[in-house]
């Protein structure tokens, strides 16, 4: 028996809160679930600072990616088995690009990705085809298979129902991080009947396509995702502690390129500082390093590092009130300029912070982007795209909601060695009682 087809002696489980059970009989997904560049992912959260807001919220890019991978598998073996549509050769590929999705996630990711000018998915494609214990696995089942497998990820593989499973805006990724999100914050906002959904899907040559009994389950998922979006991904709590979190790492970016010497010498940062990355230093880096050195830099004599770190790390965030840069550009310049008489660098102690999501969209010809839309297949065959059928979602298409917050230290505004004038004017136009 070749190696893409052996499969285990016997099941292996992993018990699951989301979807009770995640089933590996294929010897290729035990093998690369063993690989350290896969372990890594343990060491990463799956909602990066939120569990400074949500308590619960400790779960890891680890257990995302079982999960993703148990509902592809359940799509292709439970819903898709037999179906002409569905080229069988292709399960393996689905399955390991499935697991691998979230591969090259770094820690506390897209703060983390802003700051250093990175990008997850193309190091996602690197440790599938570098020098790593997965690239080995992967080689065993094929030469050219790690390469598929990162064309899967990069959305530019040849089979386009393939990429869809994975990346469309009704995938496995999805389905998966809402619910697993939703169950580990205590919110009731992600939860749909997914149950439902597999049962509904069509296997088609391009994509994916839902039953139209099916119709009312995949509304219940977009407005799933739309709540969990402005209640928990965007909730200003846990944006307050990405804004400290990022300024922690501006700061050490900018005080290693002026030559300051730190006590505890950022050696896991400097290919980063220096633009140089390789993949080899990027998968040494996990939270827990991060999070060693934010402990350290509490005791560095850079009153700003010191100051940052202390916050984020004993959870004295920023306060935030709504704006609108564009309305109140004058307004920002105020502060900036008392805040810099305070002597409160404004470049890390007044930020404004924007958040902005599309629930649903569907492709418009010329754009940019291409949106894959989500298409129904009605009871005559035809194929018809969700929002000329939905009431509901055509209220939501194409409208993208934004909000613009400012972040700032409140505690300062209690100081006493602050110039009591000053802090009034602070306080005035950031319309503080």
């Amino acid at each position: 028996m070749t190696y893409a087809l052996e499969k285990l002696a016997e099941e292996k489980v992993f018990k699951d809160p989301v979807h009770r059970y995640i089933h590996v009989r294929d010897r290729v997904i035990w093998d690369l679930i063993g690989t350290k560049e896969f372990q890594r992912l343990r060491r990463i959260k799956q909602l990066g600072t939120t569990y400074l807001t949500f308590h619960g919220a400790e779960h890891s890019r680890f257990n995302h990616s079982l999960g993703v991978y148990e509902i592809i598998r359940r799509i292709i073996d439970d819903v898709f088995d037999g179906r002409s549509e569905w080229d069988k050769d292709e399960r393996l590929l689905s399955l390991c690009a499935a697991l691998l999705h979230d591969l090259g996630h770094g820690p506390f990711s897209h703060s983390f990705e802003k700051v250093f000018d990175l990008d997850h998915e193309n190091f996602t494609q690197e440790i599938i085809l570098g020098q790593t214990e997965v690239n080995q696995v992967l080689q065993k089942v094929g030469q050219d298979f790690p390469k598929k497998v990162a064309e899967v990820i990069a959305k530019t593989y040849k089979n386009k129902l393939v990429v869809s499973l994975i990346s469309s805006q009704i995938d496995a990724d999805r389905m998966d991080y809402l619910q697993r999100d939703a169950y580990f914050t205590g919110v009731s906002y992600g939860h749909f009947d997914m149950e439902r959904i597999l049962r509904v899907m069509r296997p088609r040559e391009d994509q994916v396509v839902i039953k139209q009994s099916g119709m009312h389950a995949v509304e219940d998922y977009i407005m799933s995702r739309y709540q969990m979006y402005w209640q928990v991904y965007f909730h200003p709590v846990t944006r307050s502690a990405e804004v400290i979190l990022t300024q922690i790492l501006h700061r050490a970016k900018h005080l290693h390129q002026q030559s300051y010497a730190f006590k505890s010498h950022p050696i896991h940062f400097y290919s980063l500082f220096e633009e140089k990355v390789t993949l080899e230093d990027y998968v040494k880096l996990d939270e827990s390093i991060i999070l060693y050195y934010f402990q350290m830099w509490q005791e560095e004599t850079d009153p700003i590092l010191r100051d940052l770190c202390c916050r984020f790390m004993n959870r004295n965030l920023f306060k935030y009130v709504e704006v609108d840069p564009a309305k109140e550009y004058k307004t920002l310049a105020k502060l900036t300029h008392l805040f810099e008489q305070a002597g409160m660098d404004p470049e890390y102690y007044l930020v404004v912070d924007s958040s902005s999501d599309l629930p649903y969209d569907f492709y418009r010809p010329g754009e940019e982007e291409e949106r894959l839309p989500i298409h129904l297949l009605m009871k005559n065959n035809d194929i018809r795209e969700l929002s000329r059928e939905s009431e509901i979602v055509d209220a939501i298409s194409g409208k993208r909601r934004t909000d613009h917050k400012l972040y700032y230290p409140a505690d300062f505004l209690k100081d006493d060695s602050i110039n009591r004038e000053i802090k009034e004017k602070i306080r005035k136009l950031l319309d503080i009682e």
